[in-house]
């Protein structure tokens, strides 16, 4: 359409429609009147980016969140400060009574305490074990913190979903020593490391590990401090409650407190006996163990000439042992324990290391319990399977009775699937061939039946438990951690020491860098070397017969105790289906239809 100009209208009538039609096609108008603009319509303001949408959604996610968030992670730190080398025992129940604080809250769902409990699990065992990344380096360290810290997280889903059952801390401990139990157990055979029993070789419950072993220190640690955070809870509630109406019902604290009072009677009952135990009965025979740690080459050395090394060490601290023996300064010992590794040199087929070991033998006029390396039956060079193994040997009538690990270690001294990790990692050729042995775990030395678990074995339960059933009168624990630091050696002593207490005998841990200690049954150490120190140790130790409870019963207590928390498991999963069922029965009612199912089994209101 033309646009209109000034004139147009006077001249229209008198030129011609064809003409004023050919002069709009052919030329512009003079000084036309430009049509007004039209408003521009405002610019629509555009959303947030991307970036900014992330930031404010986990703003919205972690805000509400924040304060459990960290309260996972200190519970986390709190726990591995309870372990040696801090050894702050006492931390373990504030830990888990903040762990359960976290749990027990309304808002946190069944994710939610999955994801609760890893947080926190991370935190307890990245801080637990960094010893591991010494050999392995960062990786590993960290990928086998978050596959423990995994079960923690298993621990946290099912403890919020039993949390609703009446006598909540009691289900919570039951289900926390399954957890415990299942990371002891799969995958690979389990990796006990972080068990919370280890934690109290310096507490008062540790005389509970003659009643039950491990899992019952464990129990009693995490039913006090679930217990407590119980009666806290319960008493705001009552504060809170009475200050906002004048009057409130008393505080449900009776079961809670019950709980922890029949952990302490159980404790008290149990303390004269291990302590008795210490001391040693009068008609309990007597012998004196030696312990010989010859540290290892640090430096400088090919791998030969590093094995060589070690055993020329281990036979020189044994012939200094034997000058101070002839001189007064130490006592003849009867037995002489060498650690694990101590001859990687297989003296069944090295005269020149036979030769050694038996001179050692021979200068200290007693047997010496030999951590070697053997070939297994079906060896071959193409499958070059050994025995981690220790070996009575004889000054004058060299090897006898042997005890090949049983337990050995994965990604350590065998690697699962190894095909399938060659392909990940060049670490998967680092690690040893060694398959497990299957004897009973006992070796006669000087007449002396002694229970070897060989340093990964005392963290598993059964292992200590098979050799004193098979008749162990004492329990010797040969170690090598010359791979690893101070802590882990640590942390293995105190294994040790709740074994003894366990077993009711005595313990001695022979290790080429330490720490070797000799502990008394009712969890002293008696006597202990430094780390990266050469020495011995020359002790009087009783050999003892009796069983104790744990050694009886051990595995039944365990299991009672997982069956428990199962159980509970199992009727909570019930009481929330019926719920859901009379959630949909009431609406139908109410409607005259039947409604979506509620598939929170929970609470409406859990936010994570």
């Amino acid at each position: 359409m033309a646009e209109r100009t000034e004139g147009t209208e006077d001249t229209a009538d008198t030129e011609g429609a064809e003409d004023t039609q050919d002069t709009e096609r052919t030329e512009a108008p003079p000084e036309t009147e430009a049509e007004p603009e039209t408003p521009a319509e405002p610019e629509q303001p555009q959303g947030p980016g991307r970036g900014a949408r992330i930031i404010t959604g986990l703003r919205r996610f972690f805000e509400p969140r924040l304060v459990r968030l960290a309260a996972a992670v200190v519970a986390g730190l709190l726990l591995c400060a309870s372990f040696p080398p801090f050894d702050l025992w006492y931390l373990s129940f504030v830990a888990l009574a903040l762990l359960a604080w976290v749990l027990i809250d309304e808002r946190t769902t069944p994710a939610g305490g999955f994801g609760y409990g890893m947080l926190g699990g991370l935190a307890f065992y990245t801080l637990l074990l960094p010893w591991i990344s010494n050999f392995v380096g960062p990786v590993p360290w960290l990928m086998l913190s978050a596959l423990e810290a995994f079960f923690t997280g298993v621990f946290g889903l099912t403890a919020v979903l039993v949390r609703r059952l009446p006598t909540w801390p009691l289900w919570f401990a039951a289900l926390w020593v399954a957890a415990e139990w299942l990371k002891s157990t799969v995958p690979f055979g389990g990796f006990p490391w972080g068990v919370v029993a280890f934690s109290q070789t310096d507490s008062p419950l540790l005389p509970l590990a003659q009643l039950g072993g491990a899992p019952l220190v464990s129990f009693a640690v995490a039913l006090i401090g679930f217990s407590a955070t119980a009666i806290v809870l319960e008493a705001v509630r009552h504060w809170r409650h009475d200050h906002r109406t004048g009057a409130a019902a008393p505080p449900e604290v009776f079961i809670p407190g019950i709980c922890i009072a029949v952990v302490l009677l159980l404790t008290v009952l149990a303390w004269p006996h291990v302590r008795k135990a210490g001391a040693g009965a009068g008609d309990d025979p007597a012998i004196n163990v030696a312990a010989i740690q010859g540290n290892v080459p640090r430096l400088g050395l090919d791998f030969n000439a590093q094995r060589r090394a070690v055993l020329d060490n281990h036979v020189r601290e044994t012939k200094q042992l034997a000058e101070d023996v002839r001189a007064g300064r130490a006592p003849q010992p009867t037995v002489v324990i060498w650690p694990e590794n101590s001859s990687d040199i297989d003296p069944l087929v090295n005269a020149d290391a036979a030769e050694l070991i038996s001179a050692a033998s021979a200068a200290i006029h007693a047997p010496i319990l030999v951590g070697t390396v053997l070939a297994a039956p079906e060896y071959t060079p193409e499958h070059p399977v050994t025995t981690n193994s220790v070996i009575v040997w004889n000054g004058t009538d060299g090897p006898g009775d042997r005890h090949d690990k049983a337990i050995v270690q994965p990604f350590g001294e065998y690697l699962p699937w190894r095909s399938f990790f060659r392909l990940l990692s060049s670490y998967a050729d680092r690690a040893g061939y060694f398959v497990p042995g299957n004897g009973n775990g006992v070796v006669t030395a000087a007449g002396v039946p002694i229970g070897v678990t060989t340093c990964w074995e005392v963290i598993f339960d059964r292992a200590a438990r098979q050799s004193v059933l098979n008749g162990a009168q004492l329990l010797a624990v040969p170690a090598n951690n010359a791979t690893f630091d101070e802590p882990m050696s640590v942390q293995q002593l105190a294994f040790a020491r709740l074994r003894a207490v366990e077993h009711d005998r005595y313990v001695v841990v022979a290790g080429t860098t330490g720490i070797s200690a000799v502990v008394a049954p009712n969890g002293q150490v008696l006597e202990r070397t430094e780390f990266f120190q050469p020495g011995y140790l020359d002790r009087q130790v009783r050999l003892k017969t009796d069983l104790t409870l744990a050694t009886r019963w051990g595995p039944v207590i365990n299991g009672v105790l997982i069956a428990v928390g199962v159980s509970a498991l199992l009727a909570a999963m019930l009481h929330n289906r019926n719920l859901v069922r009379r959630r949909e029965a009431a609406a139908a009612d109410q409607d005259g239809s039947p409604t979506a199912p509620d598939t929170d089994t929970d609470t409406e209101s859990e936010q994570g």
